[in-house]
């Protein structure tokens, strides 16, 4: 098949790709080997070091660090995606002095910092510090689910919302049956990013005494001393990673299942009916 976006390389340019992706690979592997070879001039590769995952009271520690962070996610997810779908209603509203204010507070609050929604809250308010870091992690994830949504509505054809409104169906309606769980499926991959975004966020719970992972890394660092640094902050890397696979493999799961479940509900087109041949009439004669 002939590609309409670009000239098929040739030969040269083949090669010259080529050398440019061996160059890199060689180049990324030195740099690769000098991080290891200064790590272990450094002795971080010791055993000694790394014996302190062999003790229980360290696992508990990084445990509650990870139900903390876990927690906090998950908490400011489940209330953050609910009002970030109310606010994209709102923003998209036909009434302008519904339109207006809710486009207003949504940008004041995808342009405030995290760390700073979480402080006030717990400076002005004198809360807690898991309420400051998950208020905080709703106040601005809830502008970022809305404009995400939005922005899959408005990728939708304006014949869906036609359709709806041609069929009897109320122009809410047709926004909460017909455009929106469009929306949703094709905004996945961008919903599931910013959930990743925000298990990420919930570190800056360190800032106000919230007893998240790396809080709980931090004081193992300071506990054990800094010759243990490394080690823990290697794993509790690790931890972050892992959990983020495992929530966008999640999400990849929910939209297959879902898609599967979309495509085993179409109804099979019914097969043609063939009328029954008649006897031929004859005039009489």
């Amino acid at each position: 098949m002939t590609s309409v976006l670009y000239d098929v390389p040739g030969p040269k340019a083949r090669r010259v790709s080529l050398i440019g992706s061996v160059v890199g690979t060689v180049l990324i592997l030195g740099l690769l080997a000098w991080i290891v070879m200064t790590l272990a001039q450094q002795g971080i590769f010791e055993g000694r070091r790394w014996a302190i995952f062999t003790r229980g009271d360290v696992w508990m520690l990084l445990g509650n660090g990870l139900g903390a962070t876990l927690t906090a996610a998950a908490l400011a997810a489940v209330i953050a995606f609910p009002l970030g779908l109310m606010f994209c209603l709102l923003r998209i509203s036909l009434i302008a002095w519904i339109r207006v204010p809710a486009r207003v507070v949504l940008e004041f609050l995808r342009g405030m910092p995290v760390v700073l929604m979480m402080l006030f809250v717990l400076l002005v308010f004198g809360t807690s510090s898991f309420v400051a870091v998950v208020t905080g992690l709703v106040l601005y994830n809830t502008a970022i689910f809305a404009e995400i949504i939005r922005a899959g509505i408005q990728s939708l054809p304006k014949g869906q919302r036609e359709a709806g409104l041609t069929i009897g169906l109320t122009s809410f309606q047709s926004r909460m049956l017909v455009e929106l769980p469009q929306a949703v499926r094709r905004m996945m991959p961008s919903l599931v990013a910013q959930l990743v975004v925000l298990l990420k966020d919930t570190s800056l719970g360190y800032i106000v005494a919230y007893g998240e992972l790396l809080r709980a890394v931090q004081v193992m660092a300071d506990f054990l001393g800094n010759a243990f640094l490394f080690p823990i902050f290697f794993v509790a890397a690790a931890i972050y990673i892992v959990i983020n696979i495992c929530v966008s493999r999640l999400a990849i799961w929910i939209e297959r299942r879902g898609s599967n479940k979309t495509a085993g509900g179409v109804a099979k087109a019914p097969t043609a009916v063939v009328a029954p041949e008649l006897p031929e009439v004859r005039e009489p004669k």
